[in-house]
């Protein structure tokens, strides 16, 4: 199946590219019409061929063995059974790059020396590429990479809607909107799995806090379950055909996710008809009998002894005083041995092989990358930079030279190689251009219960804002000695972390009087933020001319970032999320819904992301899908395919003419909402269900076409608890962000 995927390169118009050009040698389109529809992936189903072998082994089996299947026997396994040819079914995290290999009984590094591994740009990252394709090229990297490890199942990817700016996770996340994490979820889980490694989604589901997340009860009504947080997780089961689910911390409605019957059996297996196994997230199993009759089928973690878990002794003793049938135990462990056959780890004669650490896994690190970064704002035309004249660059910041493959708590990755911004400079400028380097600030932590990682707090690490003097003044100098200022500023993996949700989204480290100071000494200043989650840059937007978004990017991050400065390649980076002016203006602030207590009532329902900041008229510092290029766009002869209305089964095509204005090669991301203004329900003031990304040569004008199902026009009507189309008028927007829409076409739907 992968050789499809290969072939349709040539046909997506959203081509990676090399680092030596601007991509117009990969990147030239080879027809004129770009169309979404070619931007299909589809997974392979679990075969059923196998369940008279699965038959055989059960019968087989001791009760204990079946046991040791269904738990964890170390830190990332579960037991095999030796004596009938049954391994280890073996586990490894991966949203930047398969982890590194720890003790079998802690969370210590095992001190392996082969057990490295490419670090691949983080979610947030991926998701501002807005390039399915390159979707398609992270999960076959990190799945080809897992296989090279004997890694059986990748636990990613992790796309959780991101329902705050201060979430701990959201720089692994994807996306506050359903449709854009659709778009990015499947494809990756279609490269992983087929690399012969089951893809593990995650957190299953509405776990979009880290703050209580081991307790706290989620409630929300059924329609912003189905319309906001289950959609990616439904084309996970349905389209990509993911092998495996993992239940999350959290409670929903009342029931922990790993014992909710509702969620684990009458949606996930009955509605989708997922065949696969649950597997919990580390120590989120409460029960035995309960959680195994729910639908959890692995319980994996880490307190106490492996033979103590829920999971382990107490299931043995529950069938022994007749509490629990064996036969409920032999259907979850016919589904682990279901999903080990299909992915050959017990005949493994025909299985991937994998590779690791390659050239073409570092380029495929780099080509997203390169697509991800944003260009927030260009006023004065400094970027890309122009060395006609410069002699001297100061590079400042610690975010310069941090590296972010490891740290925070969580899952990291051991890599060789990660370039950071000074090091892609250096690769990248003449010789005859001189860099004045000054670390500028210091990241620094209170020594205070409030900062131990991993405690799960809204305090999350609290930070020391006060610039140390003389790396200010080594700063200041560098600039006012430069002739030209670039700024690394930010965040990073230790202050954005799992286990803890950020208190505010104040820059940290004293940062915003760095920059201000900074920009005094030299004018010809860019500021460039890597981080991963929106912080309030609303004093820094104001003073600079220029300002660049980058993420924690992987190995290759500061090569591609350098090419962006440079101009080797064209920033076409688009947020995929919000970013506030105020914690206040996003929507579970503005309810005052987030975090809760015992319980987080979702009152925002499915006004989400953009969705609030559109309905509600609540100006943004930065628009969802917004990112400026080099060169300029312009949109014209929007249409659709036909006059007459639309049926519900019917596909509206939508097309659009895409001039470059401006003097450079360039990608720009069509956007189509859709709106419906006389709706007889609370809809959003519009809605993403299409886009497309285009690569257009200087001068050239293209025309871009999405295909938009009628039914995803639909609402979820809880009455009927169905899918439901409304007939009428529906009006079509196409633009480059949510906020700037440049063509409308109205379609009738019958």
């Amino acid at each position: 199946m992968k050789n499809r995927f290969i072939a349709l390169v040539g046909l997506f118009g959203l081509l990676s590219f090399s680092a030596c050009n601007n991509g117009k040698e990969a990147g030239d389109m080879a027809v004129a019409e770009i169309s979404q529809e070619k931007a299909i992936f589809e997974g392979q189903p679990l075969s059923m061929e196998y369940e008279e072998e699965i038959t055989n082994l059960i019968s087989q089996m001791t009760l204990e063995e079946k046991a040791g299947m269904l738990h964890g026997t170390s830190m990332f396994a579960t037991s095999g059974v030796p004596r009938l040819g049954i391994p280890e079914l073996t586990m490894a995290d991966g949203p930047l790059g398969v982890r590194e290999e720890i003790s079998r009984d802690s969370w210590a590094p095992a001190g392996w020396d082969n057990d490295f591994a490419t670090y691949l740009p983080a979610g947030a990252g991926l998701s501002a590429t807005w390039n399915p394709q390159l979707a398609y090229t992270f999960g076959d990297v990190i799945g080809a990479e897992a296989r090279d490890r004997n890694k059986d199942v990748l636990l990613a990817p992790a796309f959780n809607i991101i329902r705050t700016p201060l979430g701990g996770r959201t720089y692994e996340y994807f996306s506050e909107d359903p449709f854009l994490n659709t778009q990015i979820t499947v494809p990756y889980i279609v490269g992983v799995q087929e690399n012969d490694v089951a893809a593990c989604i995650k957190h299953y589901a509405v776990n979009n806090q880290e703050t209580n997340r081991g307790t706290v009860d989620v409630q929300m009504d059924e329609r912003t379950l189905r319309e906001i947080y289950l959609p990616a997780f439904e084309a996970a089961i349905k389209d990509a055909h993911a092998y495996s689910v993992m239940g999350a911390y959290n409670k929903f409605r009342g029931d922990y996710l790993n014992e909710n019957e509702y969620m684990l059996q009458d949606v996930l297996r009955d509605e989708w008809g997922f065949k696969g196994i649950v597997i919990s997230d580390w120590a989120a199993i409460h029960s035995t009998v309960k959680a195994l009759k729910a639908g959890a089928d692995v319980e994996m973690g880490t307190p106490g002894p492996f033979n103590e878990f829920y999971f382990a002794d107490p299931l043995i003793a529950a069938v022994k005083s007749g509490e629990l049938s064996e036969e409920e135990v032999d259907k979850h462990v016919r589904r682990v041995l279901r999903l080990m056959y299909n992915i050959k780890s017990i005949d493994t004669t025909s299985r991937a092989k994998g590779a690791r650490n390659t050239e073409q896994h570092l380029k495929d690190a780099y080509n997203i990358a390169s697509e991800s970064v944003i260009l927030l704002k260009n006023d004065k035309n400094m970027l890309p930079l122009k060395l006609e004249g410069v002699k001297s660059i100061a590079v400042i910041g610690d975010n310069a030279t941090k590296k972010n493959a490891l740290g925070g708590f969580g899952a990291g990755v051991k890599t060789k190689l990660e370039v950071t911004p000074l090091e892609g400079l250096k690769n990248r400028l003449p010789e005859s251009v001189q860099i004045n380097h000054a670390q500028g600030y210091l990241e620094r932590y209170s020594k205070t219960d409030k900062a131990k990682f991993g405690d799960v707090t809204l305090d999350g690490p609290v930070t020391i804002n006060e610039l140390d003097p003389e790396l200010l003044e080594e700063a200041v100098n560098a600039a006012k000695n430069s002739d030209v200022a670039i700024i690394f500023a930010g965040s990073n993996r230790d202050y954005e972390t799992e286990a803890s949700d950020r208190a505010n989204l104040d820059l940290p480290f004293g940062q915003e009087e760095l920059i201000e100071k900074v920009l005094q000494a030299n004018p010809n200043t860019i500021v460039v933020m890597i981080a991963g989650a929106p912080f309030d840059v609303k004093n820094v937007e104001q003073q600079t001319s220029t300002l660049v978004w980058s993420w924690f990017n992987g190995s290759e991050g500061g090569n591609a970032l350098a090419d962006v400065l440079l101009g080797k390649v064209n920033p076409s980076g688009k947020l995929p999320w919000t970013m506030p002016k105020d914690l206040k203006d996003s929507p579970a602030h503005a309810t005052n819904s987030f975090p809760g207590d015992e319980v987080a009532t979702y009152d925002e329902g499915i006004l989400v992301g953009y969705r609030w900041f559109d309905t509600k008229n609540v100006e943004p510092l930065y628009p969802f899908g917004y990112g400026l290029s080099y060169t300029n766009f312009e949109f014209s002869n929007a249409k659709v395919d036909k006059k007459e209305a639309y049926a519900g089964d019917e596909k509206i095509k939508v097309s659009v003419d895409v001039k470059n204005t401006g003097e450079f090669d360039g990608k720009e991301v069509v956007q189509l909402y859709v709106s419906k203004a006389d709706s007889k329900v609370e809809r959003a003031a519009q809605e993403l269900k299409g886009f497309q990304k285009a690569n257009i040569a200087k001068g050239e004008t293209e025309t871009v076409t999405i295909d938009v199902p009628v039914k995803e026009l639909a609402y979820y009507d809880m009455n009927s608890g169905k899918w439901t189309v409304e007939p009428g008028a529906y009006t079509l927007k196409l633009g480059n962000s949510s906020r700037n829409i440049l063509q409308e076409v109205i379609v009738q739907v019958k």
